[in-house]
C-alpha cells in the first residue's frame, strides 16, 4: 500500500503565464476538440492505451490545462466587465 508518491519534474507548467505563451482562442480550442476529440498537448485515449502515460508528465500537462483555464476565466471576466460598462453607459 502506498500513502504518498513524489514525482520530480524538470519543467513545470508555469510557462503558461509567460508573455510569449500562445493561448489558443476559444474558437480555435473548440475546433481542435471537435476534430481531435481531446485537448491540445494531451495524449488521446488511444495513445494512452497503446503507450501508457508518465505520471509526472501527465501531472504537468494537467497543470498546464488548469492554468490555461484560469487564463480563459480571466479573459471572460474582463470581457463581461467591458460589456457591463457598455450596457451601463447606454
Amino acid at each position: 500500500m502506498s500513502k504518498e508518491v513524489i514525482v520530480t519534474q524538470q519543467q513545470w507548467a508555469d510557462y503558461v503565464f509567460e508573455k510569449n505563451y500562445r493561448l489558443n482562442n476559444l474558437d480555435e480550442l473548440e475546433s481542435y476538440i471537435k476534430e481531435h476529440k481531446h485537448l491540445p498537448n494531451i495524449p488521446s485515449a488511444k495513445e494512452i492505451q497503446e503507450q501508457g502515460v508518465s505520471i509526472g508528465e501527465m501531472s504537468k500537462l494537467q497543470m498546464e490545462k488548469i492554468e490555461e483555464l484560469t487564463l480563459y476565466v480571466i479573459q471572460l471576466k474582463n470581457e463581461l466587465e467591458l460589456l457591463k460598462k457598455q450596457v451601463n453607459t447606454k
